[in-house]
This record gives C-alpha cells, sequence and structure tokens, in this order.
C-alpha cells in the first residue's frame, strides 16, 4: 500500500456498540428502541443495530473470482420458436439454458414439447453443446429428456455439463399426484442417475416457496428431500460421496435482500453438516438459485425488475454456482423477448459492471447476516429432524403435517399483506392505476403428456403475494366504468396532505380512482365540487383538529350532496367523535391496521363492481 494513503479507520473515534444505541435512543425520543426491532416469518427476531463478527469465515457455495452462470429461462412451444429464443439469449449474454417442458410444475401452462431426438436438434440448432451448461426440467419425463441429449450430443461427439431436474417428491408436492408410489418413482429416479454424468436428482425448494413456506421450512423441505435421494442412491448402489455428487440444489432468492443472503448461506452450512453425519467430507452444494415466482406482480410489472434486481443480488452474494432470473412479465403470461433480455441483463450488469462475483461470501463478518444465517440454519434443521422423525418427507406430505406448516405461515405472511403491515411495492402501495398493457406472447398453450396417477397428497397451492389486490383490481377493471371515490380534502395543504396521500394509494389499490384535490375554501365549495365529479363515494381526509371544526359540517353537506358511501381518513379520537361522525353520514373509517382488502372489497360491493 503507498504510504501517503491514510488509512481512514484512524481518523474516527471508536464507536462501541452501546455508543450506537444511545446515539439511536437519543434520536427516536419518546420511542422505544425496541420499536425498531422485527420478526421474521420464522420468529427471529431482527435487531435494529449488530456488532461485526470480528472472525468472519466465508462459506458461500461459489469461489471468489468465478461469476455464476446466467441461466436463461426456455420455456416456448415451438421448438422452431424456442431455438431463435436460445440464440438471442446465448448471443445476448447467457451463458446457460433451463430447458422447462410443459410437463414441469414449474410451466406455468407454457414449456416446450420434447418428444424425439429431433425435437431436441432442432430446438439447440447452432448451440456449441459442449461449452453451455443445461438443466432439463421436465417433471415426470425429466430423465427420458435428458437422455434423448446425451443421445444428441454424443451424436455429435460433444459432451454435456448436464443437470437432470428429476425430483419425484417437489412433483408430487406440486401437483398432488404421481403416476407411482412415492417410493417406486424416488428408486426409478435414483437407477436413472447411473445413466448421466452430472447431477440427476434435484432437492428443489420453488415449491415450498411459492407456497408460502418460510425461509427455515423452505431449507427443511429442500435438506428432507435431499436426504430421501441420498438413501435412494446409496440403496442403487451409489457409495456416499459419489451419491452427495448426483444431488443438485434448486433454492429462491426474493425481494428480501439480506433474509435471501442468509437462507442461502444456510443452506451450504446445513448440507455440509447433513455430509458430515454421513462421514462424507463437507462439500458445497451445487446450488442453482431462481428468481420468487410468488413475489412477481401482474399490475404495474415493471416493478418485478426492482424484485428481481435485489434477488439476484442476494444470489449472487450467497455463492450461487446458477441463477435464472424470471423475467419481469412473467406472470401475465408468456415472456416475449424484451421481457427475456431484462431478465438476461440484470445478471450481466452485476458481473460485468458491479463486479458482484469477485469476492466470496462478501457478506461474511456482516453482523446482522451471519446471526441470521446461523438462526435460520438451527431453526431448519430443527424442523428437518421433526420431518425425519415422522419417517421422512414423503411420510410428512402424506399426513398432510408439512403442508399445515407451511399453509400456516402463507396465511399470517398474506393477512399481513391484506393489512398493508407487509407492502408490495406497485400494488398495494404505490399503485399505478393508470398503466397501459404490457406485451407478452401469444402462442397456442402446448398440452403435456400426462400418467395415470397412483400417488395423491394435498398439493402445495403456488400463492403470489398480490393476489388477493390483483383480484380487486381485476373486479374493479371488469366494471366496464372504473369506480371513482372523491378526495374530501380540508383545510390547508399541509392538513391533508399525508391522509390523502394514504388513502388515494389505499383506494387505487382496489381500482377504485381517487378524484383528488387542493382542498376547499368552504364547505359550499366542496359539496358544489363533489357534485360535480359524478362520484358516488368520497373520502373526508384531513388532520384531527380540522376535523374537530369541520368534519362533522362537511360530512352533513356531502351527505345532502347526494354522497352514499363516505369514509374518514383517520380514526377518531374517541367514542364520541365517531358517534358524532356517524350521525353526519360517515358509514366507514380508513386508518393504518384496518384490513384493506376486506374494506376495498367492500367498497366495489357498494359501488357496483
Amino acid at each position: 500500500m503507498n504510504s501517503k494513503v491514510e488509512n481512514l479507520t484512524g481518523s474516527f473515534d471508536p464507536r462501541s456498540y452501546d455508543d450506537w444505541v444511545s446515539v439511536a435512543t437519543k434520536a427516536l425520543k419518546a420511542t422505544p428502541f425496541d420499536k425498531l426491532k422485527s420478526t421474521t416469518a420464522d420468529g427471529i427476531v431482527i435487531e435494529p443495530i449488530y456488532e461485526g463478527n470480528p472472525a468472519p469465515a466465508p462459506i458461500g457455495a461459489r469461489p471468489a473470482g468465478a461469476p455464476w452462470a446466467i441461466v436463461a429461462r426456455i420455456d416456448i412451444p415451438g421448438n422452431k420458436t424456442a431455438n431463435a429464443q436460445v440464440l438471442d439469449d446465448l448471443v445476448g449474454g447467457a451463458s446457460g439454458l433451463d430447458l422447462v417442458t410443459a410437463e414441469s410444475p414449474n410451466a406455468g401452462g407454457f414449456g416446450l414439447t420434447i418428444s424425439c431426438d429431433g425435437c431436441v436438434k432442432t430446438l439447440l440448432a447452432g448451440v456449441h453443446l459442449d461449452l453451455i451448461p443445461i438443466r432439463i426440467d421436465a417433471g415426470h419425463r425429466s430423465a427420458d429428456v435428458g437422455r434423448l441429449l446425451l443421445g444428441v450430443a454424443a451424436e455429435q461427439g460433444k459432451t454435456l455439463d448436464l443437470a437432470v431436474i428429476a425430483d419425484p417428491v417437489g412433483l408430487l408436492a406440486a401437483t398432488g399426484r404421481l403416476g407411482a408410489k412415492a417410493e417406486e418413482a424416488i428408486a426409478a429416479a435414483a437407477a436413472a442417475a447411473k445413466d448421466f454424468p452430472g447431477t440427476a436428482l434435484e432437492a428443489d425448494g420453488r415449491v415450498w416457496h411459492a407456497a408460502g413456506a418460510s425461509e427455515a421450512q423452505e431449507l427443511a423441505g429442500i435438506l428432507a428431500t435431499a436426504v430421501t435421494y441420498l438413501r435412494a442412491l446409496e440403496a442403487a448402489g451409489f457409495d456416499l460421496a459419489d451419491a452427495a455428487k448426483k444431488i443438485g440444489f434448486t433454492a429462491v432468492a426474493d425481494q428480501n435482500q439480506f433474509r435471501s443472503i442468509a437462507k442461502l448461506r444456510a443452506l451450504t452450512l446445513l448440507w455440509g453438516r447433513v455430509l458430515e453425519a454421513c462421514g462424507v467430507a463437507p462439500a458445497a452444494p451445487r446450488l442453482h438459485v431462481e428468481t420468487a415466482r410468488r413475489m412477481m406482480a401482474t399490475r404495474d410489472a415493471f416493478t418485478n425488475m426492482l424484485r428481481t434486481t435485489v434477488a439476484t443480488f442476494a444470489a449472487g452474494v450467497a455463492g450461487a454456482g446458477s441463477v435464472t432470473v424470471l423475467p419481469f412479465t412473467q406472470g401475465l403470461g408468456l415472456p416475449d423477448a424484451f421481457a427475456r433480455r431484462i431478465a438476461r441483463n440484470t445478471q450481466s450488469i452485476l458481473i460485468e459492471e458491479s463486479n458482484l462475483h469477485r469476492v466470496a461470501d462478501p457478506a461474511a463478518g456482516s453482523g446482522l447476516v451471519d446471526t441470521e444465517t446461523q438462526d435460520v440454519a438451527e431453526l431448519a434443521w430443527a424442523l428437518f429432524q421433526a420431518i425425519e422423525a415422522e419417517g421422512g418427507i414423503v411420510a410428512a406430505l402424506r399426513s398432510g403435517s408439512f403442508h399445515a406448516k407451511v399453509t400456516a405461515t402463507a396465511k399470517t405472511r398474506l393477512d399481513a399483506i391484506a393489512k398493508r403491515r407487509e407492502p408490495v411495492t406497485g400494488v398495494s402501495e404505490f399503485p399505478n392505476i393508470g398503466e397501459g398493457a404490457v406485451a407478452v406472447m401469444d402462442l397456442p398453450r402446448p398440452t403435456p403428456k400426462t400418467v395415470a396417477p397412483v400417488e395423491h397428497v394435498t398439493a402445495f397451492v403456488p400463492h403470489g403475494l398480490a393476489e388477493a389486490f390483483e383480484g380487486l383490481r381485476d373486479r374493479a377493471d371488469a366494471a366496464g366504468v372504473r369506480p371513482r371515490i372523491f378526495m374530501a380534502n380540508l383545510g390547508r395543504i399541509a392538513d391533508f396532505t399525508a391522509r390523502s396521500t394514504w388513502s388515494k394509494n389505499l383506494f387505487e389499490a382496489g381500482g377504485i380512482e381517487a378524484l383528488t384535490n387542493d382542498g376547499f375554501a368552504s364547505i359550499e365549495a366542496l359539496s358544489a365540487a363533489y357534485k360535480a365529479s359524478g362520484a358516488r363515494a368520497a373520502v373526508i381526509a384531513s388532520s384531527d383538529a380540522v376535523y374537530e371544526a369541520q368534519a362533522v359540517a362537511a360530512a352533513t353537506a356531502l351527505a345532502d350532496a347526494g354522497c352514499e358511501i363516505l369514509y374518514l381518513a383517520g380514526k377518531p379520537v374517541d367514542a364520541a367523535a365517531k358517534d358524532a361522525y356517524s350521525k353526519a353520514g360517515v358509514t366507514g373509517f380508513v386508518h393504518v391496521g384496518i384490513d384493506v382488502v376486506a374494506t376495498l372489497s367492500g367498497a366495489l360491493d357498494e359501488l357496483g363492481a
């Protein structure tokens, strides 16, 4: 280091944890410091301030300096059309392919149609097969499609870097059925692993995450599935060290950056612990990460770019070996070339411009991330042990115990979203009620090949975080004429702006257009403006002080002007005030803590939507 370069850390006085708490407490004034704490879906308390780890230990699954593979999702029906997208992706920066067929539980109603080696040749025409890692995600046909690819590669004298996403456990959980008893399907997949040079069974967390699982629940499901496959591979004749190499891992990163980083790091720790317990030297998992399906909104879909960027950042920091970014229109239909280009470029920028791959596990040493990594790993291990005690993941699926745990977690989260305690940008917060249509590909949906079900369990149904609000928006759009609500803003701009803005976002999150204004000089002017608006509903918005002086008169005037549905923004200061407002014509109150979805649904009912 140049001796002239000053050590900047020596320019500042050292500050202890207590110093930071003292400063924060002073800034909070009357608010207790503990109010800054939050709790994860697993019950882990997130502290406001952490001390850094003085002895950080990198645990990422990818070595420093090695970029992850940018894996493009290929799910377009029609192999010629799909081939054009394959070539576009590879020329545009992709370094791997995720071939998703119509039989995959992750196909979303679309997917490739691959039934013969001619299909493979058409799909991958012009591709240097020996240079591109390929994933085969074909549900119950993954092994069959994998063999077709190996045959084409052998014919061309090429060696494939192939990951076969055979996951009978995940398929059973996602669809609720299998074409054989679960034990038989798992044994067959383990026997087929001998046909493939790379990973041949996948412990896939996407089904658990999409259904609403917490971080620890997703990890427990992944780990229990991997151990089930490890046993099956040993029974098929593999020694444990070789069996471990046959298992790949797919996990999910979502919009919660630090939580995703901690979860993915914890997976590496957990798999190492399993291998150690089996007498096998711990090794990093072959980790593929996909951005979360449940966070993809169908409203203001461009905000999905923000979410997928955060998720990709988390995956890269946490050491993913490969990443698939779902295109931002994934929830609307079959993404077009533009959406797929954005998905590629999200990764390319983080690698080529941000150099995110240069450091191994850059989160190591972070007090928050190291602590949460350890906490979520311990919780996941306890859940995994509970699954094992029940007889393994298949037994837990048959009994419904794991389904019950995930469903309860999902309900708690969706309830918090319904009350806007957990915001969804562009949907429940800052909705864009005037958004235009977003382009997707218009192609016929393929018919997947099916098998007669033999095994049945309760399926893990995916739930989008925004689905309740999206349902309200759909109702409002279907009304023909958009429902509207008049903003009865009282007093000065400084008096009403906070509650008026909050209320506007509230009602437009349900597809009800808020007709806003800069307030009124008199109650008469308010009444006249309401009549001119043509709206059937209104919301009075201002400060408590203005309410005391004007709210009853405003409510009376609005009711006299024909207002059928009248809200007041904020909680009444006491029961007497509430009674007075109600007698004057107020039919409801909107404020922080209400069930927003229920309130908006009721408003749409009254407005005839």
